[in-house]
């Protein structure tokens, strides 16, 4: 027969009288002597749940539903408690009549009192406060025999007790001034600060305008 003989398939010993393992009982192969561990094992990892997740995401939500609340709840308090003490036109209108008052009856006592806007109590001398009243009310009543508040014309709250006014009064010259230097108009809007507190309003500065009305 012609070309290559294949080669016989390698047959594996079989056990028998010559084979040192013939007769022996069969035994799995050993598997070595065991890893070396330390006698110590580290802790298992912990891992967080889903559960705690959604724990963690429901008290963010409750606390910015919180926060909210709180923020409206403070705006609510500040326009309730600015209506409650607030600046009504009829407020405004009598703390301004009685800061105009003072000046044409030269109450320096009064005058000093609205200037120092609050302050006037805490103050120990008052003799240099007393002495600008008496230069504003002789400035005021040079100009003015008569002045009346007629109109707020507009009230801007700076805050929960500030605020600035525009107002609309009526005068009459005092006389004092030469003829042609007295006020232009008898009717002119000013300007006052206004400070609202719990037993009065003051008036902390009055500025007419504009200039060339008087």
């Amino acid at each position: 027969m012609d070309g290559a003989y294949p080669y016989p398939e390698s047959i594996p010993p079989q056990p028998g009288p010559g084979n040192s393992t013939y007769g022996a009982p069969y035994s799995a192969p050993s598997a070595g002597p065991p890893p070396a561990y330390p006698t110590t094992l580290p802790p298992a990892v912990q891992y967080p749940s889903g559960g705690g997740n959604n724990k963690k995401r429901i008290l963010l939500v409750v606390g910015a539903v919180v926060a909210v609340i709180a923020v409206i709840g403070g705006i609510i308090f500040t326009v309730r408690s600015t209506s409650d003490r607030g600046l009504t036109d009829a407020t405004a209108k009598s703390a301004i009549q009685g800061y105009l008052n003072a000046l044409l009856q030269q109450d320096k006592q009064a005058v000093a009192r609205h200037a120092l806007c609050g302050l006037y109590d805490g103050v120990k001398d008052h003799a240099t406060d007393f002495t600008v009243a008496n230069l504003a009310s002789d400035a005021f009543r040079k100009q003015f025999g008569q002045a009346d508040v007629t109109s707020i014309d507009k009230i801007v709250m700076l805050s929960p007790n500030q605020a600035q006014v525009l107002f609309t009064m009526k005068v009459a010259p005092s006389g004092r001034l030469p003829r042609g230097s007295g006020p232009k108009n008898n009717e002119f809007q000013a300007v006052a600060q206004l400070l609202v507190q719990p037993r009065e309003t003051l008036v902390c500065s009055y500025l007419p305008r504009p200039a060339d009305s008087l």
